[in-house]
This record gives C-alpha cells, structure tokens and sequence, in this order.
C-alpha cells in the first residue's frame, strides 16, 4: 500500500543524525502558529500527541502525526518530508543545524485513494 508520508534519502540521513545525538524521535506536522507549517522534530514521547492527532505513518523508523484539522486539508496527498538549507523551528531538534525539515506533498492517484479507502484508512 502506498505510504500516506515518506522522507526523502537526505531526510532520512539526517533524521538518523539526530536519532544518534539525540535518541529515538517522533514528528508533529505543524499547523501554523509559532514555526509555520515545518513539520517538528522532537525526542519520542516529549511531545504528548492525542484524540486530536492522526498517525500518518513512519519515516526513517519514527512515528510522524499531524493534527487531526490539518490532516482534513492534507489528506488526498502525499507528504513527503526533506531537509533544506536553513534554521530549523526553534522547538524542533534540528534548530541550530544549519538544515531544516520542509514538507512537500504529492495528490495521490485515482488508484493509490481508491486503495487507502478500502484499506479504511482515510
């Protein structure tokens, strides 16, 4: 089935950077307010997700949600997750790396939606 989010070869070398300085990891697909709409990297289990948030899947072996209203806009694609030259959200664990995460997206297909329908999880 196809994958609701993936990270691109260079996100998943640099989210293994941060796992070994850092520990196992989890993503938040920001809404809005302080850092825009990066998604946040944080130290697994620091950020309390809730009823509120959807887990949209795994990149590089860690969990990656995304507010349950952000999701209602974002769910007929793809979020593909890469690493740009910048500084990162300064509540996220790449602040301060010279590199920040940045989502992109993708509209599923006809047949990739028809399939994440009857797998029941959109």
């Amino acid at each position: 089935m196809v994958s609701r989010v993936i990270a691109t070869p260079e996100a998943q070398a640099f989210i293994e950077l941060l796992i070994a300085k850092h520990g196992p990891v989890m993503f938040h697909q920001s809404g809005g307010c302080c850092d825009g709409s990066a998604p946040m990297c944080y130290p697994r289990g620091e950020f309390l997700v809730g009823s509120s948030d959807v887990l949209l899947g795994e990149v590089a072996g860690s969990p990656f949600y995304i507010g349950k209203q952000q999701y209602e806009y974002w769910k007929h694609t793809q979020l593909i997750i890469d690493v740009v030259e910048g500084q990162g959200g300064m509540f996220s664990l790449e602040g301060g790396e010279g590199r920040c995460f940045l989502t992109r997206s993708r509209l599923f297909t006809d047949a990739e939606w028809l399939e994440l329908t009857l797998a029941g999880v959109v």
